[in-house]
């Protein structure tokens, strides 16, 4: 069945990231930093089905060859940003449909690269990757540019790099809302797709909570833990999330028994474990987004629940990063970036 999966991330100096090392793993080539000398090839990476330079369509009559070029234009990237701490490159990272045929997903990466390069200004390369393990496992990485790019260059940064105050003078909406409606939109075009190809499969951006169901979603498991259980480790982490998963679970099913057994009638007492509607508030264990996990076994991003502030969010991810250091302090298995590439935080 298709799935829903967007996710976004970024890559900046301060981690030792840069741009021109990011798109040659994605697009499965050799391309030189020429800021600071190193060669990164990958040319003889396998799984790369498609690339393809998107950029807006307000420059379709403008000579851009410059920009079509994939080493020229993220080595212009990487030269327009000047600070030791620059943000350089974002990433949207979508699941694809596997009921789609290659040329069927191809149009519909292109088509979603055009309207983000459309609506922020910045240039779109993306890499559609073939399945590593499980066959309907299908998926694209879009990198884009963090300034807007001109018949010349790159000039200011793009709304989804300044903060939400920025974004205010320029008469957008909040970063947090922005991204929910490219959520939404992905999941408004890949439904298309499958409406034209005559597919009844369909995916939803929502919460079970906000679709109704009263679903326990799969477990979230970090990357650097999900590789650890990969490679044959054990995970004490991974375990007890499990089993957190497990007794939720059950406690969803003690639930259900127990409304079955409640009074009915529009005048009838409801009790504690009578099931809760879609607007009603969420427990902390019920603030996972839809059950997206893809069928190789990646972990995928939590969706947020209404109910917690930014400020929530940001704890939250503060904790759930130390625990997973936490577990895996020690292990040589640990993701690293040095090597030459960014690590492929992949499907």
């Amino acid at each position: 069945m298709a799935i829903y999966f967007l996710n976004m991330k970024t890559f900046g100096r301060t981690n030792g990231s840069s741009a021109t090392s990011a798109i040659a793993y994605r697009a499965g080539e050799r391309i030189r930093d020429e800021r600071t000398g190193r060669v990164y090839d990958h040319s003889d990476r396998p799984g790369v089905l498609h690339t393809e330079i998107v950029l807006p369509a307000k420059l379709a009559d403008a000579d851009m060859s410059w920009a079509r070029d994939r080493s020229t234009l993220w080595n212009a990237v990487e030269a327009a940003e000047k600070r030791s701490n620059s943000r350089v490159a974002r990433e949207f990272l979508v699941a694809l449909p596997s009921e789609l045929s290659a040329g069927q997903r191809i149009l519909l990466v292109r088509g979603f690269s055009q309207e983000l390069a459309d609506r922020h200004s910045f240039a779109v390369d993306f890499a559609v990757h073939a399945p590593r393990t499980d066959p309907r496992n299908f998926h694209a990485h879009l990198l884009t540019s963090t300034r807007e790019i001109n018949t010349t260059g790159f000039g200011a940064k793009t709304g989804l790099e300044v903060s939400d105050t920025q974004r205010r003078y320029r008469g957008l909406p909040p970063f947090y809302e922005e991204f929910l409606e490219t959520r939404e939109r992905w999941a408004s075009l890949a439904n298309a797709a499958l409406h034209e190809a005559g597919v009844e499969a369909r995916i939803d951006h929502r919460s079970f909570a906000d679709q109704g169901q009263d679903r326990e979603p799969r477990p979230y498991l970090p990357r650097a833990v999900y590789e650890m259980e990969r490679r044959g480790e054990r995970s004490e982490l991974a375990e007890r999330m499990r089993s957190e998963h497990e007794a939720r679970v059950r406690a969803r099913v003690e639930r259900a028994r127990g409304a079955e057994l409640e009074p009915r009638g529009p005048d009838a007492p409801r009790g504690p474990n009578v099931p809760r509607g879609p607007d009603a508030p969420r427990g902390p264990n019920e603030q996972y987004g839809p059950d997206a996990a893809h069928a190789s076994g990646a972990p995928l991003a939590p969706q947020r629940a209404k109910s917690q502030t930014p400020d929530e969010i940001r704890r939250q991810a503060v904790e759930n990063w130390l625990e997973m250091r936490r577990a895996t302090a020690g292990s040589s298995s640990a993701p690293a970036i040095a090597r030459g590439r960014d690590d492929d935080f992949s499907l």
